[in-house]
């Protein structure tokens, strides 16, 4: 149970900042020797914060229903990385980038990129400048998410701010791509259980939804708060250090 605890609070705190979610869980699990670390526990996990996300921004998705052309650039911009995650996991490859050195040296480049992204001009709205074009450039970068250690919010964020939106429009645009690829992970996980016929849920499987959604919510709300007053500073330089000390026994 301590390490469903565990494995939820890294989930739903890291899945939402720019720290990379993958990178915790594989670190985190390999160092700890975590005995629950598996593919319905991390369905469990995206799960949760899949509801997070969905339900903090019902309002958003009940407009973006309304808004049809909106919808349709969140869903497209995820296109890309569902394609390219597919591939990779179909031809077997994901497997060669889940090691120690390429976390470490993907947690301190894409920590810099974060860092010279964030210093953009403002000038863009989500509301009224989210194009198309600008909606798929996005997405493209996110692709890059795929290596642990780059951070899907991260690198989402990096692209908005490159496209010069303000630093919380950045955010939020980040935070709704995280719907339909959760959603797909999420899918892709139960899929895969099933093929497997081993798609049983336990007690622990629910705690771990749970635990995962609660985290979620309280660090996708509060995460919004202080991007309201601050910049993304802090996270660069937890990222450089939390980079530096992996390459560091990484090399050792």
């Amino acid at each position: 149970m301590l390490e469903i605890l565990f494995l939820s609070i890294i989930q739903g705190v890291t899945e939402f900042l720019p720290v990379s979610s993958s990178a915790h869980l594989i670190l985190f699990s390999k160092y700890f020797s975590f005995e629950n670390q598996s593919i319905t526990l991390d369905m469990s996990l995206h799960i949760g914060s899949l509801l997070a996300v969905t339900i903090y921004f019902r309002q958003d998705l009940i407009s973006f229903f309304k808004n049809k052309k909106f919808f349709l650039k969140i869903i497209a911009a995820s296109i890309p990385v569902m394609l390219i995650g597919y591939l990779l996991i179909f031809l077997n490859l994901i497997e060669y980038l889940r090691n120690v050195k390429v976390i470490g040296w993907m947690t301190v480049i894409f920590g810099f990129v974060l860092y010279f992204t964030d210093k953009a001009d403002i000038n863009k709205k989500i509301d009224k400048d989210l194009s198309l074009k600008s909606a798929m450039l996005i997405g493209v970068f996110q692709v890059l998410s795929l290596i642990p250690g780059v951070s899907r919010s991260g690198i989402t964020i990096s692209a908005a701010r490159m496209l010069k939106f303000k630093r919380e429009d950045a955010v939020k645009i980040s935070f709704l791509l995280s719907i339909p690829t959760l959603a797909a992970v999420s899918f892709f996980n139960i899929f895969d259980l099933y093929q497997m016929n081993i798609l049983k849920l336990s007690i622990e499987n629910f705690y771990a939804v749970f635990l995962s959604f609660i985290f979620s919510f309280i660090t996708i709300k509060y995460f919004l708060i202080y991007i309201k007053k601050f910049d993304l500073k802090l996270f660069v330089v937890y990222r450089i250090v939390l980079g530096v000390i992996i390459l560091f026994f990484a090399y050792l």
